[in-house]
């Protein structure tokens, strides 16, 4: 659970612990002490007390009249609260002192734990027991004036806590706001954004540390930038190795591979009706050699898409899709193609092509599908492609496979984005490649 709390809520739980921590300890303080206090107190009032009975039961004894003596007392005593005389019998009880009300909660005075203070003497005439000097202490001042120092602790105590806490909450809040900042700055960092820096504010220890991540973004920028063209180097190698083979292939096997069906029909017209009957070794070359060829063909087209340059991105787009119909009957195939595609060439269209050329590819051969649909526009600065299946997904625990990393790759070399997922029951395949220049209406 502490980990889970906020900066401010670990200073704010520490100072409040302390406060009640302070009115445990001062309440324990005030029971332990209290009593000895009150008894320190009133004990001289005690002592009085005892030496008022003393003297009358003195006078008394040697009065000649001691009725009359005890009376001249009572009337002299006055309105003395403290100490007073009771006449009659004992009761032998303590005398109740006189606390204050209303004025001290009784909360306060049960914590105090007042000692029995009061006491009774008594007075006799000879062996007869005619009353009682009473001692009623009154600790109304005494219980108000620890009530106000327990108030003033309190309030002097909480105040400090709270001026502590809103200088830390301030000073958290000062260093808080940059270590969000930083925190915002390093998830940008982490999705690729290296141009927006980071506010260096609050302490030096945070500004440092701000400071330091923004040149670690510049860094990452700049290698980021020097991975991208190597990249890009990479996939123009690439793309001219393969148009170089794609050459090669046209220009040499498919000349030979055309003579030998040539040399087959030959010989298949040769032999008559034998020669040309299935299962004749002449047939089983021109069939052969049929398959060469359109394998030769598949080949071609996936080494590279000559007819790109020749025709245009989306007439290239158009015929993949013809041809893709042509080999899955059963597949509905739906299709937006913009016709502002045909201003984009180099490595930029080749990728385009090649973006779509693979979700076809992998919707025929894996996905189980009835429906595709494949739109591909410019969209401002940016060509958008999303192709879309109703096929069985993509397992959970299936990752890029080796056409669609080659995608991802390709992708990135150009700036671009490549996401693959599964969304409303349909998988889909999302790229978006920035233009290097505006395309024409």
């Amino acid at each position: 659970m502490w980990k889970r709390l906020s900066l401010r809520a670990r200073l704010s739980l520490p100072m409040m612990a302390m406060v009640l921590a302070a009115l445990v300890l001062g309440a324990v303080a005030l029971k332990m002490v209290s009593p000895e206090q009150f008894e320190y107190e009133n004990a001289q009032a005690s002592r009085s007390a005892k030496v008022v009975a003393d003297a009358l039961n003195a006078a008394l004894a040697a009065s000649s009249n001691p009725e009359a003596t005890l009376a001249a007392f009572h009337r002299g005593l006055g309105n003395s609260e403290a100490i007073a005389f009771r006449p009659g019998a004992s009761t032998a009880s303590t005398p109740r002192m006189r606390v204050p009300q209303g004025m001290v909660p009784q909360w306060f005075i049960v914590l105090l734990r007042i000692p029995e203070i009061g006491a009774a003497y008594p007075i006799t005439i000879g062996k007869d027991h005619v009353g009682d000097i009473i001692f009623t202490p009154d600790l109304s001042a005494d219980i108000f004036e620890k009530w106000v120092g327990f108030l003033a602790i309190v309030l002097s105590g909480s105040t400090l806590m709270l001026l502590a806490a809103l200088s830390a909450y301030f000073t958290t809040g000062s260093a808080i706001r940059p270590l969000g900042q930083l925190q915002q700055g390093l998830t940008r960092l982490r999705n690729g954004d290296y141009d927006t820096t980071i506010p260096v504010a609050g302490p030096p220890e945070i500004r440092k540390s701000c400071a330091e991540a923004n040149q670690l973004a510049r860094t990452l920028k700049r290698l980021s930038g020097d991975n991208r063209a190597l990249l890009r180097k990479i996939v123009s190698v690439q793309d001219d190795e393969r148009h170089e083979l794609a050459r090669e292939f046209h220009d040499e096997l498919g000349p030979l591979l055309f003579a030998i069906r040539a040399n087959a029909t030959a010989l298949c017209e040769t032999a008559g009706e034998s020669g040309a009957a299935p299962g004749s070794p002449a047939r089983g070359v021109l069939e052969a050699a049929e398959a060469m060829q359109q394998a030769n063909r598949r080949i071609l087209e996936g080494l590279s898409p000559l007819y790109v340059q020749e025709l245009g991105l989306r007439q290239s787009i158009e015929t993949l899709l013809r041809n893709a119909q042509s080999q899955a009957p059963n597949l509905a195939l739906t299709a937006r193609i913009d016709p502002r595609l045909n201003a984009i060439d180099g490595v930029l269209s080749q990728t385009a092509y090649r973006v779509i050329q693979e979700g076809v590819t992998n919707v025929q051969r894996h996905a189980q599908a009835t429906i595709m649909d494949i739109n591909a526009t410019v969209d401002g600065e940016e060509i958008a492609i999303e192709i879309s299946d109703n096929g069985v997904g993509i397992p959970p625990s299936n990752t890029f496979g080796r056409g669609l990393r080659g995608m991802c790759e390709r992708v990135r070399a150009l700036d671009g984005t490549f996401e693959l997922l599964r969304q409303d029951g349909r998988t889909l395949v999302r790229c978006r490649l920035p233009l290097r220049q505006e395309v024409g209406e």
